[in-house]
C-alpha cells in the first residue's frame, strides 16, 4: 500500500472542500470548466487503464458488472442528487430543505466504491498511479459541491469540517480495507476484481453526465469547456508514461 497516494486522495478532497469555506465569491465558471476537465481525465484513464485490466482478469464477463455499475450509480444518484458530478439537481429555493442523510450515505457509498480500485494490485504497473491522479481530480470538485450544499442548509463550524474530514477519509479507508483483506485471501482478491469492474462503470457514468451537464442549459459544449475536456484528456494520456 503506497501511503503517499492516499495522501494525495485525502488532501485533494479536503481542498476541494475548503474553498467553499474560505472563498464565498468564486467565479461561477471555475467549478464548470473544472468538472469539464477532471471527467474527461476520469474518463480517459478508466477506458486507458481500468477497463483493460477487468476484461483481462475476467475476460467478457467484464462487461456484465461494468454495466452493472453504470446502473448502480443511476441509483446511488438518486440519493446523492448527483453530487458526485457536481449537481444536485434541486431547485435554487429548495437548498434549505436538502435532507441531508441520504445526500451523506449516496456519497459515502460512491466514496467508498472510489476507494476499492485503489487496494486493487493492478497488472499495469502505471494503472495505481494514473487511478490517483484521475480520483483526485475527481474528489477536489466533488468535495466542492457537498460542503457548497452543507453550507446552504445551515451546517456550519465544527460540524462541517467533521463532515469533511470523515467523507475525506472514506476513500483511502476503503483503499485500505481492500488492500489488506486482498493480501490475506485470494478468495476475497478475485471478489475485488467483480467490485473494481463495478466501480468502472460508476466511473463511466459520472465521467460523461459531466460532460454533458456541468453548467450548460441545453447540453452544450462551449469553446471553453472543450478545451477544458481536452485537456483533462491530455493529462489522462499523459499517464501512459508511468508504463
Amino acid at each position: 500500500m503506497n501511503w503517499a497516494l492516499l495522501i494525495i486522495i485525502f488532501a485533494a478532497t479536503v481542498g476541494g472542500g475548503i474553498i467553499p469555506m474560505v472563498v464565498r465569491k468564486a467565479n461561477p465558471n471555475l467549478p464548470i470548466y473544472l468538472l469539464a476537465m477532471s471527467g474527461a481525465c476520469l474518463f480517459g484513464i478508466t477506458i486507458l487503464h481500468l477497463v483493460p485490466e477487468v476484461y483481462h482478469e475476467l475476460g467478457h464477463q467484464a462487461g456484465i458488472y461494468i454495466v452493472a455499475g453504470f446502473f448502480l450509480q443511476v441509483a446511488l444518484q438518486q440519493l446523492s442528487h448527483g453530487a458526485e458530478h457536481g449537481h444536485t439537481h434541486l431547485p435554487q429555493g429548495d437548498h434549505d430543505h436538502v435532507s441531508i442523510t441520504p445526500l451523506l450515505l449516496g456519497l459515502s457509498v460512491h466514496a467508498f466504491m472510489e476507494g476499492i480500485p485503489l487496494g486493487f494490485q493492478f497488472a499495469d504497473p502505471a494503472a495505481l498511479s494514473s487511478l490517483v491522479i484521475g480520483v483526485a481530480a475527481h474528489k477536489l470538485p466533488e468535495a466542492m459541491t457537498l460542503i457548497t450544499v452543507m453550507i446552504h442548509s445551515h451546517q456550519h463550524g465544527a460540524k462541517l469540517w467533521r463532515i469533511l474530514l470523515i467523507f475525506s477519509a472514506v476513500t483511502p479507508a476503503a483503499a485500505i480495507l481492500a488492500a489488506v483483506l486482498g493480501s490475506h485471501s485470494v478468495y476475497i482478491t478475485n471478489i475485488i476484481v467483480y467490485l473494481v469492474a463495478l466501480v468502472i462503470g460508476a466511473f463511466l457514468h459520472i465521467s460523461t453526465t459531466i460532460f454533458y451537464e456541468s453548467g450548460t442549459r441545453h447540453h452544450e459544449l462551449s469553446k471553453r469547456k472543450v478545451l477544458a475536456i481536452l485537456a483533462g484528456l491530455l493529462l489522462a494520456f499523459l499517464t501512459l508514461i508511468f508504463e
